[in-house]
């Protein structure tokens, strides 16, 4: 009898659910729902970088996702569901009350942004992330040496104490914070009470300075000298960390009769979402898998002994366990990818949101259609033409950095910039030039980790920018000068949960055995135009001198 997984894969704008059959890796069905709150553009102020989202939003497009889901497939097979994992964005924390409920879920702050999860691109803490690194670096024991010597604001304990700084209410009110991933692990298995919280390896080794070398967190002093304000946070947080494989409790029946699942089947570790995408590409040492979306996360592996002790400078951690047990998880990104072109459309179709159409002869509804079909076509259009244009070394150069710049070095007070723009510079030359800053950006982070060592002799990506634009891919192919490996699960972050979630169910002993069987096959190549790599090499050094100057080093 075939047995069935599910990966829950909470994005920045959506959730999606994945079924897939034990026996063959067949991929079932899926299904997305946005978030509602978060679609409205509530509690979000992107001038002030400030992105948040109200834990009802996870709950309630949990159950609609669900429900979707099984409209898709044939009556009884919910029955044969053995296990389901989740992961989210990240990292992505939220303030709970001692009875580990998040606050946004309590009456009284119910409408406070401060009480609701801190999304990954939030970047309101960058004062906060500059003390941290600046007391880490000063400290006896380095303790984000192994998250690459430079705290983030899009991290926990910066985003933590942002918090704490900005409102004495949520300050009074908090116990602790978690992160998404784990909460809602937390929720399905009813663990959510701090005495009996554990957190995944993934979250607490990358977000939150838990390492196995100092056993665990930072101690509390550490955190005290930076702010009094954190003083005995991490006491609230429990030490004992656990790789995504293994089960994290059984499906409550309060959860059972809401998603339409048996009652008890099981739920693993959560994790972050490219980290469990990786594994649904085969991650291994030498291959590079990135996962590009709104964003981009880079992962690969290595065996411990390959680091010998040495910390990548540069990233966003490395993890032992954090994407397949017993081997180093390595992390980097960047802050945007498919937002640096969204940006580009809506500057572009500003006039269409914010001007009436009033033409004789056109309906309102028609105007709409209209504007609707100029505003859906306008990255389309703006591909074609791009393509179509044979780069040179004199060509507008920009930079990728439109949300801040997670690796190399995190820095989210940088901003981007675009260089070489003339009378005769259209939309095309300008759309050419992000999307060659946004592989521009890319190839600076496979440049960081080959230059200290971490070798990376292939790259896989996932993620829906892979799948729907060839002159990306084309383009990123070119600059990087290698081959590129599309993979063929439209939901592969999904699929990655779906494998974990299989071992920690017991259909299979191991991840690498999981993958053998379940891991999504390769859908599309694109190899590099030898006439173009020189001549991007030479805008690359380009990029590279544009950056130094932003960045106020020339």
């Amino acid at each position: 009898m075939s047995r069935y997984v599910l990966g829950l894969d909470y994005g920045s704008d959506s959730v999606r659910a994945l079924l897939v059959d034990t026996s063959n890796g067949r991929e079932v069905a899926d299904h997305m729902v946005v978030y509602p709150r978060w679609s409205k553009g509530l509690y979000c102020e992107p001038q002030r970088d400030q992105f948040r989202q109200h834990p009802q939003d996870y709950l309630d497009s949990l159950e609609e996702v669900m429900a979707g889901l099984w409209w898709k497939v044939p009556t009884g097979i919910a029955d044969k569901v053995v296990g389901l994992s989740i992961d989210t964005t990240g990292s992505t924390p939220v303030a709970i009350n001692k009875q580990g409920v998040p606050l946004a879920l309590t009456p009284e702050f119910s409408e406070n942004p401060n009480a609701m999860f801190v999304l990954w691109k939030d970047h309101t803490a960058i004062k906060e992330a500059a003390e941290i690194t600046q007391k880490a670096t000063a400290n006896s024991i380095n303790y984000i040496s192994n998250m690459g010597g430079v705290y983030s604001s899009e991290w926990y304990w910066a985003k933590a104490l942002h918090v704490l700084r900005s409102d004495e209410q949520v300050r009074k009110a908090a116990y602790s914070w978690v992160e998404h991933c784990d909460w809602l692990t937390a929720v399905l298995t009813d663990t959510t009470d701090p005495s009996v919280f554990k957190m995944g390896r993934c979250a607490a080794g990358h977000k939150i300075m838990w390492n196995e070398q100092w056993g665990g967190f930072p101690p509390n002093d550490f955190f005290v000298a930076i702010d009094p304000l954190l003083d005995g946070l991490v006491d609230t947080l429990n030490a004992d960390t656990q790789t995504s494989d293994q089960l994290a409790g059984r499906l409550t029946q309060e959860w059972a009769a809401k998603l339409g699942l048996r009652v008890g089947i099981a739920v693993g570790y959560g994790a972050f979402d490219c980290h469990m995408g990786a594994v649904a590409a085969n991650v291994k040492p030498g291959v590079l898998t990135k996962v590009m979306g709104t964003s981009t996360c880079d992962i690969t592996v290595v065996a411990p002994q390959q680091l010998a002790g040495a910390s990548v400078k540069g990233i966003c951690g490395q993890v032992t366990g954090s994407v397949i047990p017993d081997m180093v998880g390595l992390e980097a990104g960047q802050s945007a990818f498919g937002d640096l072109y969204a940006w580009f459309k809506n500057v572009l179709n500003w006039p269409m949101a914010n001007i009436n159409l009033n033409i004789t002869g056109v309906d309102a509804n028609a105007a709409v259609a209209i504007k609707q079909h100029i505003e859906q076509q306008t990255l389309q259009a703006l591909s074609d033409k791009a393509s179509q244009i044979t780069p040179k070394a004199t060509d507008v150069v920009a930079l990728d950095w439109i949300n801040g710049r997670r690796t190399p070095v995190a820095n989210q007070g940088v901003s981007m910039a675009i260089q070489g723009i003339k009378m005769g510079t259209d939309a095309s030359y300008i759309f050419k030039a992000l999307v060659e800053a946004t592989a521009f950006g890319s190839k600076a982070i496979t440049d960081c980790f080959t230059e200290q060592g971490v070798p990376v002799n292939s790259i896989v990506v996932i993620g829906g920018i892979s799948k729907k634009s060839d002159y990306v891919m084309q383009t990123c192919a070119d600059i990087w000068n290698c081959q590129i490996d599309v993979l063929k699960s439209e939901q592969s972050c999904a699929l990655g949960a779906a494998i974990f979630a299989s071992v920690a169910a017991g259909v299979f002993a191991t991840v690498s055995e999981a993958q053998a069987s379940l891991a999504s096959p390769v859908y599309k190549s694109y190899q590099p135009n030898p006439q173009r790599v020189p001549v991007y090499e030479q805008l690359y050094a380009k990029y590279q001198t544009l950056g130094h100057y932003e960045n106020g080093l020339a």
